[in-house]
């Protein structure tokens, strides 16, 4: 499975962006089934909704919710980033865990965001 962040979402849904196309090609080309976050829905949900974009095509993608186990490990990733004397922004932690504990790969353009998480387990889809 491939979860799709809110970066990725935003240059798919823009019709305009190369970058976009080039992402929905890539994933379509893997195969594998596509969702995304609670988290990454919110975010772009509400930018479309600020901009009186449609959102039907969003609504259609599978969802992850945030689980317990989740939060258990996203506390225990974001605290491992900060003993390596890092900031882990804490809902990125709580979409890498999401993505490890479902055993998918994420999608992003902020691989700055996610790199510390790697190591830790998240699996990046590129």
């Amino acid at each position: 499975m491939i979860i799709l962040d809110s970066d990725v979402l935003i240059e798919i849904l823009d019709r305009k962006s190369e970058k976009g196309d080039q992402a929905l090609k890539q994933t379509i080309k893997s195969a594998e089934m596509i969702a995304t976050t609670s988290f990454s829905l919110h975010e772009v949900l509400y930018g479309l909704n600020k901009y009186a974009k449609p959102v039907q095509e969003l609504l259609l993608l599978p969802i992850l919710s945030y689980t317990k186990k989740d939060a258990v490990l996203a506390s225990k990733i974001e605290l491992e980033v900060e003993k390596k004397g890092k900031t882990a922004c804490r809902t990125d932690a709580m979409i890498a865990a999401i993505t490890i504990n479902n055993e998918a790969k994420l999608y992003t353009f902020n691989l700055k965001h996610f790199n510390d998480f790697e190591d830790l387990g998240l699996k990046l889809f590129q």
